[in-house]
């Protein structure tokens, strides 16, 4: 990387007399439309490194070109000039369920890719289920890949799953350029993806040994609950009730002692309880590569204030406690859980069944996709965060889970032009009207935010831009290069 070094102090004045008069660099400034093709982006508040700073960001071949410190310099080209609104890496939403193929009336590509754009996620991950079929072969990979083509306008890598039996598909999947692999070790809530047993965990384990490939696991287990479930079940504290702290806590020992024995690659999804800290804590510090993530659902919602028959607020694991959110707040500060994601994980209304307000039958799974950079933002600014934590948390850390950090995630010359734009100060009110989801119901509806996105920038092309997107879908599905020679596994 090159950097032009430069007196700041002279140059910030330099700027500030002549920033009316960009004829003087033979550029020009211009309004553009989403679809667009950008070839330089200015603003006077670019995120470089952990600075925001005045800077003209140059694109070429979709990829960043350089990072000049005059945005006045010249380009040769258009410049989208964004004035005061804050650019930076486009977000990466490793944890996504888009439900292509069968099951498209939850949700699907087209819809999904939108949202994700107008929330400013440049890169999205799908999980191997709840698509019919599941991603737990390469034939099904395929399928997946096929399904996806010509729809997605944001780019999209793909995870595959770990099933009983599936364990000789890893390989070839690796191979085929999935990002890695997530399993279960309860019921997934669909019949066509079976939870794994510890037999097949090590069989699975002994075929990623060597990969650099990634499990992913959904971490409850079953636990001896007597009378669990009695209550009321239109009240949230039953379904609570159901699946406490102790589920997530002995899957997360499980996971750990096989991230140990293994050494492969383990990452936890959607941790909700903090009680499971310490022990993954213990574990990386006696060299388990383990890592984790939690989701802004547990971040912004907490059980106190959850109304009865809300059944729209039900995921698995639960929407926790006060006192516990706080405590994932403090373990995002010190480091302790790696990345935030969405887990969106949408269905059609009646799933949530919402004419009985019943917890225990209703779906399990949030809609949040294009929301996560306020709803991050909202709750992040009152307690201290800034806009690199905002970086690392949502986009760095994110797309070094799923080995794109080469290309993804940052704001260096030689990565992708992905940018978000997006004004910090601005409030506005979740509604029907601007969500791109294909389904509306969330829990979010009603709430106001703080941190609007302005536009979304994937490899150079402008998909969203002032509440308008690409007549036509920009993004590329994304293989997973493997950079060990698998030809001898």
């Amino acid at each position: 990387m090159i950097y032009l070094m430069v007196n700041w102090c002279t140059w910030q004045q330099l700027f500030f007399q002549t920033r009316g008069s960009y004829s003087l660099y033979n550029t020009k400034s211009t309004e553009m439309e989403a679809g667009s093709t950008v070839s330089a982006v200015r603003s006077l508040k670019v995120l470089i490194g952990d600075e925001v700073r005045p800077a003209l960001i140059t694109i070429k071949e979709g990829k960043i070109h350089n990072i000049l410190p005059d945005p006045g310099a010249g380009t040769g080209g258009e410049v989208l000039d964004v004035g005061n609104n804050v650019v930076m890496p486009g977000l990466v939403d490793c944890h996504v369920h888009v439900n292509e193929p069968g099951r498209t009336t939850w949700e699907g590509y087209w819809t999904a890719t939108r949202a994700a754009a107008a929330g400013g996620v440049t890169t999205i991950v799908d999980m191997p289920l709840n698509s019919i079929p599941p991603t737990t072969s390469l034939v099904n990979f395929r399928e997946k890949l096929q399904a996806a083509s010509g729809q997605c306008f944001v780019d999209t890598a793909f995870w595959g799953g770990v099933v009983p039996g599936n364990q000789l598909e890893l390989r070839p999947m690796v191979r085929a350029g999935v990002a890695g692999f997530k399993c279960f070790l309860i019921h997934s809530g669909v019949d066509e993806f079976p939870h794994v047993s510890e037999k097949d965990l090590h069989a699975a384990m002994k075929q990623l040994q060597g990969t650099q490939s990634v499990l992913l696991f959904h971490a409850e287990q079953e636990v001896h609950l007597p009378m669990a479930e009695d209550g009321d079940p239109c009240e949230y504290s039953t379904f609570l009730r159901s699946r406490p702290d102790v589920m997530e806590l002995e899957a997360i020992r499980t996971v750990t002692q096989f991230c140990l024995q293994y050494q492969v690659r383990c990452h936890i999804v959607h941790l909700s309880s903090a009680e499971s800290l310490g022990l993954i804590r213990a574990a990386q510090q006696a060299g388990a590569p383990l890592t984790v993530e939690t989701t802004h659902h547990y971040l912004t919602l907490n059980s106190e204030n959850i109304p009865l028959c809300a059944t729209q607020f039900k995921c698995c694991p639960p929407i926790r406690d006060k006192a516990n959110q706080e405590q994932l707040w403090s373990a995002l500060r010190a480091g302790e859980i790696d990345m935030v994601v969405s887990d969106h994980s949408p269905c059609t209304p009646d799933l949530k069944r919402l004419d009985s307000g019943d917890f225990i039958q209703a779906w399990g799974g949030i809609s949040s996709l294009q929301f996560g950079l306020p709803l991050f933002w909202t709750s992040a600014c009152k307690r201290g965060f800034a806009f690199p934590d905002v970086v690392k948390l949502l986009s760095e850390e994110p797309a070094r889970l799923c080995r794109l950090d080469n290309q993804k995630g940052s704001l260096v010359p030689g990565h992708d032009a992905d940018l978000v734009i997006w004004d910090p100060e601005k409030e506005f009110t979740v509604n029907e009207e601007n969500i791109f989801h294909k389904n509306k119901l969330t829990p979010y509806l009603g709430l106001t935010l703080c941190g609007e996105v302005k536009g979304t920038i994937v490899r150079g092309k402008l998909v969203y831009f002032n509440g308008s997107l690409s007549p036509q879908p920009l993004g590329q599905s994304l293989l997973i290069n493997q950079t060990l020679n698998l030809a001898s596994l």
